[in-house]
């Protein structure tokens, strides 16, 4: 069974896991706060835009911290890539990925958080209300996937 829900073993896993996890409590233990991505981009959009909901003083006050947050990940991709450890290429096409990234995006702000605020930091805390939101997501991606397979639609 293992091997059916780890293809390439359970060591890159563990891995990830191990430096998302130190990742994270490096974050609260530096700075105090709880890592999230999908706050990032409404942080961002308030540079820009006026309107109420961006002018909250939540993502004016939090837009300089999430900038270097953001900045993270771009640079640990980079340092995947500069160690030169092997890729899996997408077989997406790239109007589903698009897709794909605003329709979680709308359901990121619609839950108040993405899979790392809640699923990583949130259930760290052992927030109540991330784990039901983490409960509900999967609960709907599996209902999602074993639809999708039993209509035939794949990647």
């Amino acid at each position: 069974m293992v091997d059916s829900l780890f293809p390439n073993g359970i060591a890159p896993y563990l891995t990830g896991g191990i430096l998302i996890g130190l990742g994270v409590a490096l974050l609260y233990v530096v700075t105090g706060r709880q890592g999230g991505a999908s706050t990032f981009f409404s942080s961002s959009w308030s540079w820009l835009l006026n309107t109420p909901f961006f002018r909250q003083p939540s993502l004016r006050g939090s837009r300089q911290w999430r900038l270097v947050y953001a900045a993270g990940f771009v640079l640990g991709g980079l340092i995947y890539l500069g160690l030169g450890l092997p890729q899996a290429p997408s077989h997406m096409p790239a109007w589903k990925l698009a897709l794909g990234g605003v329709l979680i995006g709308y359901g990121a702000r619609l839950g108040g958080g993405c899979t790392s605020g809640h699923g990583i930091c949130g259930m760290a805390s052992l927030n109540r209300g991330s784990m039901l939101i983490v409960l509900t997501f999967m609960t709907t991606a599996i209902i999602t996937a074993w639809v999708m397979k039993a209509l035939g639609v794949g990647a």
